[in-house]
């Protein structure tokens, strides 16, 4: 495209356009958050009297940011809509809609530290002796949040994409679905347990979340169970008469919180949780093995048992 186009493409219809996109292609998690951004802008736009917008100038997006800080919105809520909008914008300027500029240079587009996810070994000991055979739900969700423990945290949307094809003897071969990076966990005891568990003759996959459903079915599945997964998170950290508070990124923060106590190496740290945009940790990456990861989950989830004892 010339940048003449620039008058036949407007804003709105352009992130319509790559919500379409990046939805036919699959990537229903990147379009649903082009939706929230368009529909965000839109809000704005509606409330602020503008009858139509052709391209926002740098103008508009600091009376946006402006609009967003006055209805209460956090600022990583503000960054995660500015950071989609500048992509987008990224995107026009590739394809000769507009010219390049910098319309972000002014609103914040970081990602500010939130507050300390993990926990201690002690809560997810005390998980592990919950008697919970009144409730089967619970019970999936306890044994969800320690099959994600014991496979280095690995991610919701990891677990419940899970398949039987994924177990090769005594590895779990996955790729992670946010970094599409390939990687592989020796199957412990605990690990196994699980997995047999739930595993069903009759279902491709290991945990009984999703099925053989059109992507759009699938992925709206996924999102209610997430959300069903959090909550009985919650309700599980009561009955353990914690202050804590679990959610589906508790394991992983408490996976690589367990293994610095342990005195692992931040490098078998990085590995083991696939952290492949740690430019300077990847350098240390390529020549380690799989089985000293292997070794270092071993380790931890020993540690279960003492921290049970002691509890």
């Amino acid at each position: 495209m010339k940048q003449s186009n620039r008058h036949q493409v407007q804003f709105l219809a352009w992130l319509e356009k790559m919500s379409s996109d990046l939805n036919k292609a699959g990537r229903l998690g990147t379009a649903r958050n082009y939706r929230k951004a368009l529909n965000s802008f839109s809000q704005f736009l509606c409330e602020s009297g503008v009858q139509s917008l052709v391209w926002p100038d740098e103008s508009t997006i600091l009376k946006y940011n402006s609009w967003l800080q006055y209805r209460g919105i956090v600022r990583n809520t503000i960054s995660f809509y500015m950071r989609i909008l500048r992509s987008a914008c990224n995107k026009a300027a590739a394809h000769g809609i507009i010219p390049p500029d910098q319309l972000f240079s002014k609103v914040y587009t970081g990602v500010d530290k939130t507050r300390k996810r993990a926990v201690d070994e002690k809560l997810i000991a005390s998980l592990l002796d919950m008697d919970l055979s009144c409730s089967h739900a619970l019970a999936m969700t306890r044994d969800m949040f320690i099959f994600s423990y014991c496979t280095r945290g690995m991610a919701f949307i990891d677990m419940a994409m899970l398949k039987q094809d994924n177990i090769r003897g005594d590895i779990l071969v996955y790729n992670r679905k946010k970094t599409g990076q390939r990687l592989s966990v020796r199957i412990e005891d605990r690990t196994r347990e699980i997995i047999e568990r739930y595993s069903r003759p009759d279902s491709g996959y290991i945990f009984p979340i999703l099925g053989d459903f059109p992507p759009e079915t699938k992925y709206r599945r996924y999102q209610t169970a997430l959300g069903y997964y959090n909550r009985n998170l919650k309700r599980l950290c009561r009955i353990a008469g914690s202050e804590a508070r679990l959610s589906s990124y508790t394991a992983r923060h408490s996976w690589a919180s367990s293994a610095r106590k342990h005195h692992i190496p931040i490098s078998v740290i990085s590995a083991g949780m696939g952290h492949d945009s740690e430019k300077t940790t990847m350098i240390y990456l390529s020549s380690l093995e799989s089985s000293a990861v292997d070794n270092a989950n071993r380790k931890i989830l020993s540690s279960l048992g003492k921290a049970g004892q002691e509890h």
